[in-house]
C-alpha cells in the first residue's frame, strides 16, 4: 500500500470529540520518547505531520491524521507519562482508556517498544491491559538504528519470549528505524491487508 496524502485533521481531548467513526483507524502508542511521532512521519512520508520533540510527553491529545482520505492514523499520548501532576496523569489515563475501549472503528493498536532496551514491565503491563479490554494490537520495535542489529534483534526476541509466558497467540511484530525507513513497507502492507478485510467485512454484512 502507498500513502499518497497524509493531513492533520483534529486533536481531541476525549473520544466524544473524535471524527465520525466511518473508516478504519489505527492507533499508535508507546512510552514517552519511544519515537512515535518520528515513526508516523516516516510511514506517511511527511516529516512535519506529527510533531516531534526531545521533551517526553509532548503528545497530550488524541491526534487524528487523514490518510489517503480512506483511513485514519491516530497519535495517542504515551502511557509512561512524563513528569506531570497526578491530576494531569489521571486525565490522560481516562482519555486514553476511554478512546481504546469505545472507539468502534479502531482496527488495531500499534504498541511501540524501544528496541534498545530489554523487556520493560510497563510495556508488558500495557499489553496485558489491552488483552483484558479485548483490544487487538501489534508490536512495533523502534530505533533499530540506535544500536547494533544484534542488540535490537536480541531485545525484540526477549520481549516476544516474555509475552509467550502469558499469551497463547503472539500478534505480528515489526522492527523499525525512522531514520533508515526500516519496516515501512511491511507495516503499510499490513495496514493495507487490514483495510481490505474491513471493506470486505462491510460488503459481507
Amino acid at each position: 500500500m502507498e500513502i499518497k496524502t497524509a493531513t492533520y485533521l483534529i486533536s481531541s481531548p476525549q473520544v466524544e470529540n473524535c471524527p465520525k467513526p466511518d473508516r478504519p483507524e489505527y492507533a499508535f502508542i508507546g512510552r514517552s520518547n519511544v519515537g512515535k511521532s518520528s515513526l508516523i512521519n516516516m510511514l506517511t512520508g511527511n516529516s512535519k505531520l506529527a510533531k516531534t520533540s526531545n521533551t517526553p510527553g509532548k503528545t497530550q491529545l488524541i491526534n487524528h491524521f487523514d490518510i489517503n482520505k480512506s483511513f485514519y492514523i491516530v497519535d495517542l499520548p504515551g502511557y509512561g507519562f512524563a513528569k506531570v501532576s497526578q491530576k494531569t496523569r489521571a486525565v490522560w489515563e481516562k482519555m486514553i482508556s476511554g478512546y481504546l475501549q469505545t472507539r468502534e472503528n479502531l482496527i488495531t493498536v500499534f504498541v511501540l517498544i524501544d528496541s534498545r532496551h530489554k523487556p520493560q514491565a510497563i510495556d508488558l503491563d500495557f499489553l496485558r491491559k489491552l488483552g483484558e479490554w479485548g483490544i487487538p494490537f501489534n508490536v512495533i520495535f523502534t530505533k533499530a538504528d540506535k544500536s547494533t542489529q544484534r542488540v535490537a534483534a536480541g531485545n525484540a526476541r526477549k520481549f516476544i519470549e516474555a509475552m509467550r509466558e502469558e499469551w497463547e497467540y503472539i500478534p505480528r511484530s515489526f522492527m523499525t528505524s525512522a531514520v533508515k525507513h526500516l519496516g515501512k513497507k511491511d507495516i503499510l502492507g499490513y495496514i493495507g491487508e487490514l483495510n481490505d478485510e474491513f471493506l470486505n467485512g462491510d460488503e459481507d454484512a
